[in-house]
Parts: structure tokens; C-alpha cells; sequence
């Protein structure tokens, strides 16, 4: 068994796919209407795995969704958490693109963490083992 596909709730689709492929550097994989109401069955991976787990951006319409997130936002709980080889550097990389950190790169043990906002409504983590 292995994981094939993951999801973040976003606002605004569109949106997110910019964010996700120009700023964070995935690649759109599946982009597929669904429904009369605009939503898209839309996915990105990442580039060094374009055969590996799909992140559906998932649309942020069901009742449930918008107390699940702030919750989680406000206790400053990632939604997502993407694997780096360098945090400082994937750190500086984005913020140098107008990311904005919610929490700056810390070691916890093996593992280095930073936490960013993806302006879709949560709180993402890159980590790197060391």
C-alpha cells in the first residue's frame, strides 16, 4: 500500500494553482471539471516525482471545511508538510518570492522545520531530515 493522493482545501482554485506551480515549483498534473459549478478535479506533484502522490487542490465549499481550517491556523497546525533538501535555503528562496513565514526554520532533533501560509487558507511545513 502506499499513498497516492493527498489533499489542502483552497479558496480559490485558480489562485492556488499559481501559488503551488510559480511559487512552490510543482507541476499541474490533472486539471479536470467537475460539476456545474466550476470546481476542477486539479492535482500537482512534484517535479522529481511526477509519477509520485498527487495534491489535489481540493475546493473549499463543504460547511466543515472553513472551522477545520481556522482551527488549525490558529493553533498554527500545518495542513501539509513537504519534504526539502535544504530549509534555509527553500526558505530563503521563497520569502526572496514574497512568502510570508509563520514560522522560521527551527531544529527539532533530526529535522529541521519551517512553517509558510500558501495564501489559499493554510499553513503548510517543509522539512528536511539531516
Amino acid at each position: 500500500m502506499k499513498i497516492n493522493l493527498t489533499s489542502v482545501f483552497v479558496d480559490d482554485q485558480a489562485h492556488a494553482l499559481r501559488f503551488y506551480t510559480e511559487t512552490l515549483g510543482f507541476l499541474k498534473k490533472h486539471d479536470v471539471p467537475v460539476g456545474a459549478g466550476g470546481d476542477r478535479w486539479l492535482t500537482v506533484v512534484s517535479p522529481e516525482a511526477p509519477d509520485g502522490t498527487e495534491l489535489l487542490l481540493e475546493p473549499s465549499g463543504h460547511p466543515a471545511v472553513a472551522p477545520y481550517r481556522t482551527a488549525l491556523a490558529q493553533d498554527g497546525i500545518p495542513a501539509a508538510s513537504f519534504a526539502v533538501d535544504d530549509v534555509r535555503a527553500e526558505h530563503d528562496r521563497l520569502r526572496s518570492l514574497g512568502v510570508h513565514f509563520t514560522q522560521e526554520p527551527m531544529e527539532m532533533g533530526a529535522v529541521t522545520t519551517a512553517v509558510l501560509d500558501d495564501t489559499c487558507g493554510n499553513l503548510i511545513q517543509i522539512m528536511q531530515v539531516r
